[in-house]
């Protein structure tokens, strides 16, 4: 990892934590003031999300230092503040290095098609990502609550993006889902807590044991996951599949860089500093969530299964996988919430890339539905390529990332004595598997009947022929490509990504 410079220690250091919202927030006004030059202001975009990753990136060199920047002194207890700690470290760096990689293929593809209000759309994008790094070193529920809120407000123009009435309308869900649940159980859990606790401080073991029965627990537990409306827990997940109206560089940022990771991200922090896994595991109070995560798991994966829309059929399936961090946070296990954190890392590079690889058939080939892909990957071999490489990790199965976080969920389950959630996870898995294997099956192994009509053979009978390469602009195939390799990289790596929080949490 980069080192931060020598001079910039202590309160020094501390700035880097404003930094990474502000340099978004400047890539956002350099979108504006460069609107009139399309490459100079994609430039930009592109150079402050190279610059965001490098910053993240060096705070690694110190992961367990107590880095905190006061924002303003509200009220005693109330304070925006930023501090940083392993866990929101792990996830502004999944955002920071996510960003110019969708910013590539985001160029590639709203050029690729056409699209109206690429200005507005960069815009929206870097205000996304201010929120993502502003949510992922919050300090407490009172700072988190604002950058997750305004998160809401960024994102809502891009679900709307194409204008048309589908749009609107998905759009209409998207904004009604998320602020119903955040100011009707969210804004309330975290009133609540801080009347019982007296701060909304995130703190290692939690802030709420001993100020509280395990019913009472067990509610505020509840308000809180279903109030964190972005980690799509049913029956709170409708947004997730209306939002897929959008361009597919804004469901990348959905599934992938901000969105749903800022709220299973939320959904930890909540578990871990607010809760604690000791408080947790000892009233029980978790345990009513746990079955929801269990239940939402193997429903989106069904339903999953029955779409034949690409884009409609990976939300649902974010959908299921979502729950597997909700699953591991409900828990209230080390392995567990291992598994939760680790999980974000690994889902999103392979969900980044299945919708990178979505909108580089959508460009190419303008196709949409599962049903029309036989025998397309001979002509976009990358593409399924890594659309292959990408199922088999968030499939779970090795030498792929996704492999080590279900692990570590079997794992937690047994900790926690929990054995029928193995038959959960696998059940999942196999479902997972139903949903994703037949878009590469298909597009290799299914001979195609319309793909690539023969003009010289009219008979229409079958014969070998080699169909000619068309993928999709490079700048969208460049970027699916890296994402699909980090699949396979990250295997091999996934320990320095947790080793911070490992011993943060202390042993199992």
């Amino acid at each position: 990892m980069i080192a931060l410079p020598a001079a910039l220690t202590g309160a020094g250091q501390a700035l880097a934590l404003p930094l990474t919202v502000l340099l978004p927030l400047l890539a956002g006004a350099l979108v504006l003031l460069l609107q009139r030059s399309p490459d100079l202001r994609d430039g930009s975009s592109m150079l402050m999300g190279l610059v965001l990753a490098l910053v993240v990136g060096a705070l690694w060199s110190a992961p367990d230092a107590e880095l905190s920047f006061t924002i303003w002194n509200w009220l005693p207890g109330l304070t925006f503040e930023f501090r940083m700690e392993p866990l929101g470290l792990l996830f502004a760096t999944v955002s920071a290095v996510l960003w110019p990689l969708t910013t590539l293929y985001a160029v590639g593809y709203m050029r690729g098609n056409a699209e109206k209000h690429q200005t507005r759309f960069f815009l929206c994008f870097a205000l996304a990502i201010a929120a993502a790094q502003w949510i992922a070193f919050s300090g407490n529920l009172v700072t988190l609550f604002v950058g997750y809120e305004f998160m809401t407000l960024a994102t809502w123009p891009l679900v709307a993006h194409k204008g048309n009435e589908d749009a609107k309308r998905g759009a209409r869900v998207y904004l009604a889902v998320l602020l119903t649940t955040s100011i009707g159980l969210l804004l309330p859990a975290i009133v609540w807590t801080y009347l019982l606790a007296g701060t909304t401080d995130f703190t290692d073991g939690g802030i709420l044991a001993g100020h509280g029965s395990p019913a009472l627990f067990a509610v505020l537990y509840a308000m809180f996951l279903f109030g964190i409306g972005k980690a799509a827990l049913m029956p709170f997940h409708r947004w997730l599949p209306a939002a897929m109206v959008a361009p597919t560089p804004v469901s990348a940022l959905l599934h992938a860089v901000a969105v749903v990771k800022a709220g299973v991200f939320s959904v930890l922090k909540v578990t871990i500093y607010i809760f604690g896994l000791d408080n947790l595991s000892a009233t029980g109070a978790s345990q009513p969530m746990m079955w929801v995560a269990a239940f939402t798991l193997l429903a989106a994966g069904v339903i999953a299964v029955r779409q034949d829309n690409l884009k409609k059929r990976l939300a649902y399936s974010t959908v299921s996988q979502l729950s597997y961090i909700v699953l591991g946070a409900a828990l209230a296990q080390h392995y567990a919430v291992l598994e939760g954190a680790l999980h974000i890392a690994t889902h999103a590079v392979g969900k980044i890339t299945l919708f990178f690889c979505a909108g580089a058939i959508y460009t190419a080939h303008h196709l949409t539905r599962v049903s029309e892909l036989d025998g397309l990957g001979q002509k976009m071999p990358y593409t399924f390529a890594a659309f292959t490489v990408a199922s088999i990790s968030i499939i779970g199965l090795p030498p792929l990332a996704g492999s080590w976080d279900k692990l570590l969920l079997i794992e937690g389950s047994l900790e926690a004595g929990v054995p029928v959630m193995l038959g959960v996870l696998l059940t999942g898995a196999l479902l997972a598997i139903a949903y994703l294997m037949p878009v590469p099956m298909r597009a290799f192994f299914v001979r195609s009947d319309t793909h690539g009509a023969d003009p010289d053979n009219p008979s229409g009978n079958p014969r070998p022929r080699t169909e000619p390469v068309q993928e999709a602009p490079l700048a969208c195939v460049l970027p699916l490509c890296i994402t699909a390799l980090a699949c396979i990289a990250m295997f091999f790596f996934e320990h320095a990504l947790i080793e911070p929080l490992v011993r943060r949490l202390g042993s199992p």
